[in-house]
């Protein structure tokens, strides 16, 4: 986990920057308001589909359909947001290079608390106090993102006939 939040701290100041130049109102229905909380625990449910992908405009994964339940709970000053996700997402064969669905599944968890500027404090992410406010798009991508098998290859026989007959004729003239 430890490492996850590492990735993450190390995007948040390319994020908040991203998130003000490029994503003004693409991503407004993934912002939770953590200072305007009415209850010490809230969820919510987010339906991730081939234009969320399209928009974060990121190569590793640009097509899929993926749900993410995500909770919010809040003590003693953190933020503790659990996410879990499962769907499909579409990456190229690395063998044949034509398309291929995968199942991704996780369970991750961010801790946030409000301070004054973004930053990392141990495993903990701030973000400014006079927002109050985090976008969860970007966690959500790099969750699913991080999920994703380092080797994508179609199951036996389900590779595209036609590149395999030219990687193996490459092969044997080698």
């Amino acid at each position: 986990m430890r490492i996850i939040i590492c990735i993450f701290v190390a995007r948040i100041q390319f994020f908040s920057t991203f998130a003000e130049n490029y994503m003004m109102g693409k991503f407004d229905k993934y912002k939770i308001d953590l200072k305007g909380m009415k209850n010490d625990s809230s969820s919510y449910e987010f339906v991730l589909d081939n234009s969320f992908f399209s928009s974060i405009d990121a190569p590793e994964v640009q097509k899929g359909k993926v749900h993410v339940a995500l909770t919010v709970k809040r003590t003693a000053g953190v933020y503790e947001l659990s996410f879990q996700t499962n769907g499909t997402v579409q990456v190229s064969c690395d063998r044949c290079l034509d398309d291929m669905d995968l199942e991704v599944t996780s369970t991750d968890k961010v801790k946030v608390k409000l301070g004054k500027d973004y930053a990392e404090e141990g495993d903990i992410v701030v973000i400014p106090e006079e927002e109050g406010i985090i976008n969860v798009a970007w966690f959500m991508y790099e969750f699913i993102a991080l999920s994703v098998p380092m080797k994508h290859v179609h199951a036996p026989g389900k590779c595209n006939k036609a590149m395999v007959g030219k990687l193996n004729k490459h092969l044997r003239v080698s």
